[in-house]
């Protein structure tokens, strides 16, 4: 991938907004366990910020995917990590589907919106009885009349409980089997029948993440996103560009711990010299260092694949993969060496301890990544899936 000026440009705007309007108050959204999301998304609209990707006449700026990922690196500059997760939600894992398949009035009633930071969006797929595993998922959707009637429930959802409108994956047949009678639908979150419930979490403490619950809500026909039975394959497209995301959300965060910990440990002093100055701390940090760039090279080639028309499957898998495994081990060196430091609340490195343990678990967990590439790859045994 080839970085332009205009690339350049976009990340000094985002570094800036992320060092002047969330970096002052993030320790305060932290305390408080939810950031003021209808604002900030307000003033990320302002700047056109949130629909890089999208379509000019809904509002968007009509550049390709890669200009997602140049803010999605930038992002992270933030000092705590459920920010930046829930703008990635808003920009790149509840809208691709409706942005690319949804009708003209379903764009203009709600992406349009989102674009602007008018409304905050969030994606309704795991359940309390499965998260990776979407093909299992209980929610249903049948048809009364013109409208969906909806039951159900969905459970770790990153912005719902300030969310306007959730982009819910829930089945609507009984044919076809688990991968072809599911679709996705535009669900407003004041519809009747709607109820939330917060989740408190280990990390990500600024991020609200709410269960919701759908009892008997109704929502008309024409909310359905393109056609009804493909919402397993939109939803598995929406996939690409989160795990995307993600890994090049974390590139900018992992290089900052190695920095504050290479500054760290040469202040710090035991045994007569600093910390950095033993092999075995600036070894590994130089291992580690190129881990990250290793991963910088895999999400870039898979970005630049992507905006040429190419599957990405199985690069996208192996960043998310990748990204998840580094961002664990990234973390843990740094806290080992920063020692009882590393182990105190505000911490940098233990804030960031916390909230990267998530990387190997949402948007598709180590594992299931490792089960897309085997089978990619050919290498499942015969009758796995």
């Amino acid at each position: 991938m080839q970085f332009t000026p205009e690339h350049r440009a976009l990340q000094d705007t985002v570094l800036r907004f992320v060092r002047e309007r969330i970096n002052p108050f993030a320790a305060e959204w932290e305390r408080a366990e939810q950031f003021p999301s209808h604002a900030l998304f307000k003033q990320l609209g302002d700047l056109g910020l949130l629909g890089l990707k999208y379509p000019e006449e809904f509002g968007g700026a009509g550049l390709d995917f890669s200009y997602s990922m140049v803010m999605a690196e930038a992002l992270g500059e933030c000092s705590v990590g459920g920010v930046p997760m829930a703008i990635g939600v808003q920009t790149d894992m509840c809208t691709p589907a409706l942005a690319r398949f949804g009708s003209d009035e379903l764009r203009r009633e709600f992406l349009a919106p989102s674009i602007a930071g008018d409304y905050v969006g969030c994606v309704g797929v795991s359940e309390a009885g499965g998260g990776s595993d979407v093909a299992a998922l209980k929610t249903r959707a049948r048809i009364e009349g013109g409208d969906y009637v909806i039951d159900g429930s969905k459970m770790w959802i990153t912005n719902g409980l300030q969310a306007d409108w959730c982009c819910l994956l829930a089945n609507t047949s009984d044919e076809g089997g688990p991968h072809k009678n599911k679709s996705l639908l535009i669900v407003p979150m004041d519809a009747p029948g709607v109820t939330r419930q917060k989740i408190t979490k280990i990390g990500m403490d600024s991020s609200d993440t709410a269960q919701l619950f759908f009892d008997g809500v109704r929502v008309p026909r024409r909310h359905l996103v393109g056609q009804e039975g493909m919402g397993f394959v939109y939803q598995m497209m929406q996939f690409q560009e989160e795990r995307l995301w993600g890994a090049a959300n974390s590139l900018r965060a992992l290089d900052r711990l190695i920095d504050q910990t290479i500054a760290y440990t040469r202040e710090r002093q035991a045994f007569g010299r600093s910390i950095l100055d033993n092999q075995v701390v600036h070894f590994r940090l130089a291992e580690l260092r190129t881990e990250v760039e290793a991963l910088r090279a895999l999400t870039y080639s898979a970005v630049a694949q992507y905006v040429s028309g190419k599957d990405v499957t199985r690069l996208a898998s192996m960043a998310k993969l990748k990204c998840g495994r580094l961002c664990r081990e990234v973390a843990d060196s740094c806290l080992q060496y920063w020692g009882g430091m590393g182990f105190t609340l505000d911490n940098p490195i233990s804030q960031a301890w916390r909230d990267m343990r998530l990387v190997s678990i949402g948007g598709g967990a180590d594992e299931v990544m490792l089960g897309i590439i085997c089978k990619l790859e050919g290498t499942l045994p015969k009758g796995a899936r």
